[in-house]
């Protein structure tokens, strides 16, 4: 008989393979898999785990590698045999209330506080994959980086919150020296760098008009900024990224964009928003589908379809995208079959053979998780399923906020 860990509360064309608690730190956040050896960030407990997972039925939690106090290492990114590690002003554990971290922009906020946590990012070999060997650190002045997309060469993307500004910025960094990488070029919105006199033409105590993350494809960015919606840059020359274009749709729609996601050869570009907030309190958020064939003028086509099988508004905590899988060089890779952790809901497959109506093919949901690692006030004990990261092999490695690291077979 199987055990309640195993037993999804819905699944469809996924099946279990196994499963880890990550060495009783079973708060996942986004993680890579790199040669046999899943690479798993923590939310609550901080720092990361390598778990061995050449038996995907049967990983095993190994060395555990702890943050600088005050400070949160919830992003990564593998290339290169190397591992590249955010380092960042823990701001969970600084603004507790989910209100006040998702519905303001904090920069201000942070820059009279005392810097009492580690801001940058740090680089570490993985020659040896179970044991990556630390090699090189970028410092920034600042609250710290936020995403980063790397996939190898020499040059590396991340969000950054630095002193004088409003919100998270975009950045390039030069990886040509790992051991000294180098925050070369830097993007914002107008209005954001209030240090030399800019205004918000926003309200930051309502909206939040920062870059969260971006995907790079050949010489373009495609951005996700929260509140101020889609930016696509194009970063020809690194150290100066320019304007492409900026697309608003927060207001009308509730805003939250989180995750973007391009399929070049097809045109198009996948823009998710995140649900931030408890019983949908900021409405239902979208899977948008732009085409794209005229890089300053994105059309939004179609949104994904939302999930049904049970009453997700209503479960508790939060519904919604979270991450996509990034069809990552060596991983997964397709321009029709597309993976996305949506909190409370699990992960969910979804095909987009025809762009302009898309299908959802299979889902996996976690039970309710036996214990809370969310140590935060006030939080239900649902699932939030965070992160995902699917092999060329269709094994869907899946990381959640309470219940560890599970690894899944897609049959679709």
């Amino acid at each position: 008989m199987a055990s309640s860990v195993e037993t999804p509360d819905f699944a469809k064309n996924i099946k279990f393979l196994g499963h880890t608690l990550q060495g009783d730190r079973a708060d996942g956040m986004q993680l890579m898999v790199h040669k046999g050896y899943a690479y798993v960030s923590h939310m609550f407990s901080n720092g990361f785990t390598v778990i061995d997972v050449r038996d995907p039925r049967k990983p095993i939690p190994g060395k555990y590698y702890p943050a600088a106090p005050g400070t949160w290492n919830i992003h990564m990114q593998v290339g290169d045999d190397m591992l590249l590690v955010i380092s960042a002003a823990n701001l969970f554990a600084a603004i507790p209330n989910e209100a006040d971290y998702y519905g303001q922009s904090f920069g201000e906020i942070f820059m009279k506080r005392p810097k009492d946590y580690e801001a940058g990012m740090r680089v570490y070999d993985l020659k040896d994959p179970a044991n990556p060997r630390e090699i090189g650190f970028m410092e920034v002045d600042g609250v710290g980086l936020h995403r980063i997309w790397y996939t190898g060469g020499r040059w590396a993307y991340a969000s950054a919150l630095l002193t004088g500004f409003t919100d998270y910025m975009f950045i390039t960094i030069d990886m040509q020296d790992p051991a000294k990488p180098k925050l070369v070029g830097k993007w914002w919105i107008p209005g954001q760098n209030i240090a030399a006199g800019e205004k918000p033409s926003w309200d930051p105590l309502k909206w939040r008009y920062g870059h969260h993350h971006s995907v790079i494809s050949g010489d373009t960015a495609y951005g996700a900024w929260r509140d101020g919606s889609l930016v696509i840059l194009d970063v020809k020359d690194r150290a100066n990224p320019e304007l492409i274009v900026h697309k608003q749709w927060s207001p009308p729609f509730e805003g939250g964009t989180h995750s973007p996601l391009p399929i070049p050869n097809r045109n198009l570009l996948l823009v998710g928003d995140e649900g931030t907030m408890d019983d949908c309190q900021d409405g239902i958020k979208r899977i948008w589908i732009f085409d794209i064939r005229d890089p300053k003028n994105p059309i939004s086509i179609s949104t994904f379809p939302i999930p049904d099988e049970a009453d997700y508004p209503k479960k508790g905590g939060h519904f919604g995208l979270h991450n996509f899988h990034e069809n990552r060089p060596g991983s997964f890779v397709s321009d029709e079959i597309f993976f996305a952790t949506y909190q409370n809901a699990g992960v969910r497959v979804f095909d987009i053979k025809n762009e302009f109506s898309p299908q959802e093919v299979g889902y996996w949901v976690p039970p309710t998780p036996e214990k809370m690692w969310d140590k935060r006030p006030n939080r239900p004990q649902v699932v939030q399923s965070a992160d995902c990261f699917v092999d060329a092999n269709g094994i869907i490695y899946m990381t959640d906020y309470n219940t560890g690291l599970y690894i899944l077979q897609y049959e679709g």
